[in-house]
Formats: structure tokens, C-alpha cells, sequence
């Protein structure tokens, strides 16, 4: 009997097809590629509804706390996911009630999010300067801070295409990782 590894036992998991379902890799990849191009064109839209989205998982989340705090005995024991439960509900309620205002809000915690990522990324790469292998993290912190101060610079307007951009790019990285991964699996 043959023991290369391209050899197929029928029956035995192991030598089987490894990915059977690569079609479907390159299929999701490809709605993926096309919600990332259409978020593209209307940032603003998507934006309102990753807001939306954000708040009503912000009371669905309250709702768990609540349940977990109806299960709990004993003040001390109740009064964590109580409480959680409130400010997760108070959240959601607000950011449904004032999307906008939500939308401007995160958009400044995102530019802040990323200078701060980004001087620290800068801050390491300079401390990694005599082990070698420096220059990438420190490229990758320089445009941390500048994309956060870009942002942080056309606030408020960024305020309401900012996500719906992060959204739509993540969507097509994410579209091209299925696709290629989906291609590469055909070939192994």
C-alpha cells in the first residue's frame, strides 16, 4: 500500500478532501467584496447603522445582565449585574435615542484610540532599535497617529463617515482573506 501523503483512503477523515467547502470560501468572500465596495459609496448610511446596530446589542446586553442578576441570591451577589444591566440599558437607549451624537462621540474615542496605539507602537520601535526589525512598527505607529489626528482634524464631520469606512474596508480585507483562502484550499 502507498503511504504518500497524496494518497486518499476512502473512509478515513484524515486523508479526505481538506476543504470541501472552498467554493463557498470564494462565495462569501465575494459578498463580503460587494457589501465592502457598496459601504464604500454611502459611509454616512453605514455608519447610522453600525451605530443602531451597537446600541440595540447594548440592550440586548442588559437584558443578559438582568437575568443573570434574577438568578443571583443575596444583595451583594444581585447588585454587580444589576447595575451593569442599567448602564448597559442606559447605553443603548441613548445611543438609539442620539445616533448622531453616539456616532461623534465614538468617532472621537477612535482618534484617540489610534494616536495613543500609534505613539506607543513608535515609542516600542524606538526601544527595538539595536535588536534590528524596528522599522516596521515604527512605520505602522507614524501612520497610527496621523490617521487619528486626520480624523480628530475633520471632527465633527469625520464624526459621520469615519465607522462606516473602518466598516467597509473591513469588509473587503475580510472579502479577499475568504477568496484567497478559499483559492489556496483548492490548491492543497
Amino acid at each position: 500500500m502507498a503511504t504518500g501523503s497524496n494518497v486518499k483512503v476512502p473512509g478515513n477523515p484524515a486523508t479526505e478532501q481538506k476543504h470541501p467547502n472552498r467554493l463557498w470560501l470564494v462565495v462569501i468572500g465575494i459578498g463580503f467584496l460587494i457589501l465592502g465596495f457598496t459601504g464604500l459609496g454611502m459611509t454616512f448610511a453605514v455608519t447610522t447603522a453600525s451605530i443602531l446596530l451597537f446600541g440595540v446589542m447594548m440592550i440586548i446586553a442588559s437584558g443578559a445582565e438582568f437575568a443573570d442578576a434574577a438568578k443571583q441570591k443575596g444583595f451583594k451577589n444581585i447588585l454587580y449585574p444589576a447595575f451593569t444591566g442599567l448602564l448597559y440599558l442606559f447605553a443603548g437607549v441613548t445611543i438609539l435615542s442620539n445616533p448622531i451624537q453616539a456616532k461623534l462621540i465614538l468617532t472621537l474615542i477612535v482618534a484617540g484610540i489610534l494616536m495613543l496605539v500609534g505613539l506607543t507602537r513608535v515609542i516600542m520601535a524606538l526601544g527595538l532599535r539595536e535588536a534590528g526589525g524596528w522599522l516596521m512598527p515604527f512605520i505602522s505607529g507614524i501612520i497610527s497617529v496621523v490617521l487619528g489626528a486626520m480624523i480628530l482634524l475633520q471632527w465633527p464631520v469625520s464624526g459621520l463617515w469615519v465607522i462606516g469606512l473602518v466598516v467597509s474596508v473591513e469588509l473587503i480585507v475580510n472579502g479577499w482573506s475568504y477568496i484567497f483562502l478559499g483559492l489556496r484550499s483548492q490548491k492543497a
